[in-house]
């Protein structure tokens, strides 16, 4: 199996191609210039790995939430490049993609992924990372200000207490209140994890062998908030 991964969701731009059991990804973190830098990484992920775009088996892409503007771009490219290689896309969420990051690199089961959504508010949701590349949602994804973020109870077999969490993602850094609000359920955090192209990958490549791949008109975004006018 394929599949080639992209996504812009955040400040940080990526390209990931999983292959063969094998790997390979560009990663970023560049503010701006995302339409610019996303093909040349998608162009050399392709030969690094030796494959062509036509023999993908599929390109999932973080379809949100996260900057608006990057989520166009990113679904844009996912969209031309899966339109001209008759290719199905999986959408994958940007806040999976992040909590799988933190159960990697950090080994953590629980994760709350919280990304600095502006107008003082945050893009969260919680998961229990198990299995890495299949991230389970514990609450829905969500757009909110900090103080109504929420750790959800969940009974743990072994002597009845709730988990504790782990925070990822820079929502964290931005509203440090975060900390003191949810309390010594939240162990520990990373606020400079972002989500890359390479869980969005593993994951997509996962939904695609379950037959969760859909068709290039169907690369869309989700932002999660409608309302893009200044909150004052």
């Amino acid at each position: 199996m394929k599949v080639l991964a992209v996504d812009t969701a955040t400040e940080a731009c990526s390209a990931a191609l999983v292959f063969d059991g094998e790997i390979v990804e560009r990663y970023e973190v560049i503010g701006r210039g995302h339409a610019e830098r996303l093909l040349p990484m998608v162009q050399e992920v392709l030969a690094e790995a030796g494959v062509a775009l036509a023999a993908v088996d599929a390109i999932a892409f973080g379809r949100g939430p996260g900057s608006f503007t990057g989520l166009r771009i990113g679904a844009g490219v996912t969209q031309g490049l899966a339109f001209g290689a008759g290719l199905p896309v999986v959408p994958v969420s940007d806040l999976a993609a992040l909590a799988a990051r933190a159960a990697t690199q950090r080994d953590q089961r629980y994760v709350l992924a919280c990304l600095d959504a502006r107008m003082a508010q945050v893009y969260w949701a919680t998961f229990d990372c198990r299995e890495a590349a299949a991230p389970v949602a514990l609450t829905a994804e969500a757009v909110s200000d900090a103080g109504d973020v929420q750790l959800p109870p969940i009974n743990n077999l072994r002597n009845g207490d709730s988990p504790l969490f782990f925070g990822a993602g820079h929502g964290l850094s931005a509203y440090p209140a975060l900390h003191t609000l949810l309390g010594p359920r939240l162990a520990a955090y990373d606020a400079d994890l972002l989500p890359h192209a390479r869980e969005i990958a593993l994951i997509g490549a996962r939904v695609f062998a379950q037959g969760g791949a859909v068709g290039a008109e169907q690369a869309l975004p989700v932002y999660i908030r409608d309302d893009v006018a200044h909150r004052r």
